[in-house]
């Protein structure tokens, strides 16, 4: 069974619509190492991503998209003109990880964080916890298809 992710990025840096656009990308730039970590050790080929704008006008879940290659050591570790770059990350030892994401669905209307608040059956989800800022973080079953069905998405 596939498993559900939350993974945010600012539509000022990476929106729904590029990946759109470009139909799938790596998703690079993540440096936090509890994100890394599910990111290296738990995303998978198959697993369901909501798409969540932070940082912007409308913040909330965007769309849907889905991993179509794990453990892909992110590129931009390497690259020294990078803001990503890490002097420490070698290519046969990478620390960072970037996976392939491939775009499923943009969402009518973005399912705001206000709107997430007011649903009971989202209260446990990690973004709603303060000080939660990981951009990349696990979902449950039950609340993954709460967002669907509030978003009005057939699966």
């Amino acid at each position: 069974m596939a498993a559900k992710w939350l993974a945010k990025s600012e539509p000022s840096v990476y929106s729904i619509d590029d990946l759109k656009k470009d139909k799938k990308t790596l998703w690079t730039g993540v440096r936090n190492y509890q994100a890394r970590n599910f990111l290296r050790d738990h995303w998978r080929e198959g697993d369901w991503i909501l798409f969540y704008h932070s940082n912007a006008e409308e913040t909330g879940i965007a769309g849907l998209a889905k991993v179509s290659k794990s453990k892909s050591p992110d590129p931009t570790q390497f690259d020294s003109k990078s803001e990503y770059f890490d002097p420490k990350a070698k290519r046969e030892t990478p620390i960072w990880y970037a996976p392939e994401v491939t775009f499923v669905r943009k969402f009518d209307e973005v399912l705001t964080l206000t709107q997430i608040k007011l649903e009971k059956k989202l209260s446990t989800m990690a973004v709603l916890k303060k000080g939660n800022r990981l951009s990349v973080q696990p979902v449950t079953d039950a609340e993954f298809n709460r967002i669907i069905e509030i978003a009005g998405v057939k699966l």
